[in-house]
């Protein structure tokens, strides 16, 4: 398989333990990952790559998820249209609501339901 033949996600996860897996999970689905720790090195990762979906930690340090996904957004072109799933563990105080108006296009709870996962990424990067 050629290089060509991957999509490229770039993962914004601060634990390492989720990256891994979420690395395992979409290298079966032909991905490249990408992956950022922090909210500030995912958004400069972003502007570096053109990435075909972006999986989005809510909870990230320096910025959260909510501040990379509105900065992408105000990105013009086509870059910024970019799908972005939000995932979170720990958003109770915050509405969904608010993931999609920053604009992330689909939202999942952790612990993660992986077929639901790979089935949003089968939608976004088919």
């Amino acid at each position: 398989m050629t290089e060509v033949d991957y999509k490229k996600v770039l993962v914004a996860e601060d634990s390492s333990v989720i990256q891994n897996l979420l690395k395992k999970i979409l290298m079966f689905e032909n991905c490249k990952i990408t992956s950022a720790k922090d909210g500030l090195v995912a958004f400069k990762k972003f502007e570096e790559t053109d990435f075909d979906l972006v999986i989005m930690d809510i909870n990230l340090p320096s910025l959260d998820g909510i501040e990379v996904t509105k900065r992408i957004r105000a990105i013009r072109k086509k870059k910024g249209n970019v799908p972005i799933i939000g995932i979170s563990g720990n958003a109770k105080n915050l509405s969904t609501d608010t993931f999609f108006e920053a604009g992330m296009n689909e939202y999942l709870q952790k612990p993660l339901d992986y077929d639901q996962l790979i089935e949003l990424v089968k939608k976004y990067v088919a």
